[in-house]
């Protein structure tokens, strides 16, 4: 009988739709795991439609609703979950929060989506990089970028650097998913390439190191709330197989797949042959996808680059 685990989940919410935490809950839910969520945003729907209203939570709201967990004395966390966020303040209110539940229990287990931008733009403000890089990371114990979040982490260009995996190391996480790259896929240009990559420490101080990469099928449309599915489902998979990070990236990936093809599918009857689909035609189909999440078929293989037990660091 697995140990239930509870997850911290701080994550944006829409009213309707699949970003943020909508996009995180259910799947982990679906898979046995207590999830409690703090809202940093409600917003009426994900930004990408025309139009959107709402809320943002201020550094001070947020401190106080954990107040309000502590003060129960039910802030006892296995896991905690973050994904984007816009605000300094917010974010170092974050990385107290986090030390806290991590003195509370020491083996605690922090996901982290170190969202800033993409295809070499930030959409974030600026000022978020050093508080990611001095404070958030080295917290981290699984993150995950893409490309360019990596290169901004860690100030090297990936195309001539293969050893960014390692450089992220350093800097805490001893599990490192490269989401999403522009490298080139051995399977050709239909396919994108994720890399993956951990290092465990044991008790008597050797480590074992396994790296991975996955070429995953292209689909040609904009899909929002992809990556904070992909988070959410690392955790949960890489929870189920501590040890085995290329089972987790498979299942993780193949989630993916059975998802994002489900509401292609969907996307494209609905919009009718020849229109591109909307925003709303293509909000995941998350809970038609729930047998795929419990057991996902396995449709996307990794690769093992290299797997080693090194001697004493």
């Amino acid at each position: 009988q697995e140990a239930f685990c509870r997850v911290l989940s701080i994550q944006s919410h829409v009213v309707r739709g699949y970003v943020g935490n909508k996009s995180a809950t259910f799947p982990l839910q679906v898979l046995g795991f207590e999830v409690d969520s703090i809202n940093s945003v409600q917003f009426s729907n994900h930004t990408g439609y025309p139009h959107w209203k709402g809320q943002v939570l201020t550094a001070e709201e947020l401190n106080v609703l954990y107040e309000g967990i502590k003060l129960n004395n039910v802030n006892q966390y296995d896991y905690i979950l973050t994904g984007y966020s816009r605000d300094t303040s917010f974010l170092e209110t974050v990385v107290d929060i986090i030390k806290e539940l991590k003195k509370a229990n020491p083996s605690l287990v922090y996901v982290c989506d170190p969202v800033m931008g993409d295809h070499g733009a930030m959409y974030v403000p600026e000022n978020l990089l050093p508080v990611y890089k001095n404070k958030v990371v080295p917290l981290a114990d699984i993150l995950t970028p893409n490309q360019f979040e990596a290169e901004l982490l860690t100030g090297r260009k990936i195309s001539t650097e293969r050893n960014v995996m390692d450089l992220l190391h350093k800097m805490g996480p001893e599990k490192v998913v490269l989401t999403s790259t522009d490298l080139p896929s051995k399977q050709g240009d239909q396919f994108l390439v994720a890399f993956g990559s951990q290092n465990i420490r044991k008790p008597d101080g050797t480590s074992i190191s396994q790296k991975i990469c996955l070429d995953i099928p292209k689909v040609d449309a904009v899909f929002v709330g992809t990556g904070d599915l992909f988070a959410a489902m690392l955790l949960a998979w890489t929870h189920h197989h501590p040890k085995d990070l290329k089972i987790a990236c498979e299942k993780t990936a193949s989630v993916m797949h059975h998802v994002i093809m489900r509401t292609i599918t969907y996307a494209n009857e609905v919009a009718g042959p020849g229109n591109k689909p909307s925003p709303a035609q293509l909000e995941l189909r998350m809970v038609q996808s729930k047998a795929d999440i419990e057991n996902p078929a396995i449709i996307i293989e990794a690769t093992v680059l290299q797997t080693s037990s090194d001697q004493k660091q």
